[in-house]
């Protein structure tokens, strides 16, 4: 595929919306994180259809990412993917034969966080305005509902018909309009890491979910990042990302590869998101301010999403550093399920600063060293014990 050459970006992308006044404010900020990088990095140069993918109006990596930032789709409803490969075991398998820790219901969201985590997952999500959005986790046999409708969120598991119920943290000018889990939200994390770290560029035209689409592919510069890139596609009408894969440096499948199957921008009917717990059903009260509930999944595969932690390096090669207060090696003395599972992760490693244990997945590797300090980051072994000999 060659690229069109183009010397300068200008002008808003194609079918952008006229009404740019009426827009809300972006989620992120774009003229810091994007726009305000050097222009080598963002990509200047808009690329062309290959052969069989749709014909696009050229749109450069900058125009596309502002046009991302201005999407502001508040109602619509479709069917996502979820497929999860970080090397780990079934993490939902290895929570029941830990046990939780606490007595929460099945149908608490916090209990449901980890099964997206690893193997693949269908969502079903749908949202109509500030007040009413609604993701459905579906299974074999069962399915778990996470609804937010006005000021009451519910969360309900078929499997035990058990329910949560709590109420909304915020009004709906402080809440996002869109269901969580979804390839936006994925999107959204990979494009507050874009810096001079960074390569942006457009990478031709796709079509997701029946609809017209662009490629837009982030790469980090750095050598010692575990991530070869990650590609957004991009409705071309409406700007929302519809499929978002994360790519280890190390090849294979993907790490994360989250994306539309089915999608529309209709709004969805209301009965979308009336609930009432079902007859016989235990229903779990929780009062307001104890924990936040929203589905929010994204975060957890951002590379740059280190924020309350002591950071060394920059970029992609950011790594967190905290200081559990354990002097000597715990992890043998671990037991259980638990004990067996950081063994298996776990390779002794040795530098100026002592001796420690590196556990890793195909993304995310930590340092946990004897002196009980940890080192972790989207970054190589090799990585994290030079930054442990720095910091010494």
């Amino acid at each position: 595929m060659a690229p069109y050459e183009s010397d300068h970006a200008t002008g808003t992308g194609p079918d952008e919306d006229p009404r740019t006044g009426r827009r809300k404010a972006a989620r992120y900020v774009v003229p810091v994180a994007v726009v305000g990088v050097a222009a080598a990095t963002i990509g200047l140069v808009p690329a062309l259809a290959a052969s069989g993918d749709p014909d696009l109006p050229k749109i450069t990596a900058q125009q596309l990412v502002e046009k991302i930032a201005k999407s502001d789709v508040q109602r619509m409803s479709g069917t996502v993917k979820i497929s999860t490969d970080l090397g780990l075991p079934d993490l939902g398998s290895l929570q029941d034969g830990m046990g939780s820790g606490h007595e929460d219901s099945p149908a608490d969201p916090r209990t449901r966080l980890t099964e997206l985590a690893s193997g693949t997952h269908t969502l079903r999500v749908a949202a109509d305005g500030p007040e009413k959005q609604k993701v459905s986790l579906l299974e074999r046999d069962a399915e778990y509902s996470l609804i937010h409708n006005d000021k009451d969120v519910w969360g309900y598991d078929s499997a035990s018909n058990e329910v949560f119920h709590t109420t909304a943290q915020h009004t709906g000018e402080q809440r996002e309009h869109r269901p969580g889990a979804t390839p936006h939200d994925f999107a959204e994390e990979a494009l507050k890491s874009v810096d001079s770290t960074t390569s942006v560029t457009v990478d031709g035209t796709a079509r997701i979910a029946g609809r017209d689409a662009y490629q837009l592919v982030i790469k980090p510069r750095q050598s010692g990042s575990t991530v070869r890139d990650v590609t957004i596609g991009v409705d071309a009408r409406t700007g929302l990302p519809l499929k978002f894969t994360l790519t280890p440096k190390s090849g294979g499948a993907p790490v994360l590869d989250a994306g539309f199957t089915k999608v529309s921008f209709a709004a969805p009917p209301a009965s979308t998101f009336d609930f009432r717990p079902p007859k016989g059903a235990k229903v779990t009260e929780e009062k307001p301010g104890k924990d936040e509930h929203a589905p929010d999944f994204g975060g957890q595969f951002a590379p740059g999403d280190l924020s309350g932690a002591d950071t060394i390096g920059e970029g992609w090669t950011t790594i967190a550093k905290f200081d559990t207060g354990a002097k000597g090696d715990k992890t043998s003395q671990q037991g259980g399920a638990m004990g067996g599972f950081l063994g298996s992760l776990g390779d002794q490693v040795s530098g100026d600063f002592g001796k420690g244990t590196v556990f890793s997945t195909r993304l995310v590797n930590a340092l946990i060293t004897d002196d009980g300090k940890v080192y972790a980051g989207a970054v190589t072994k090799d990585a994290l014990v030079k930054a442990a000999d720095a910091d010494k």
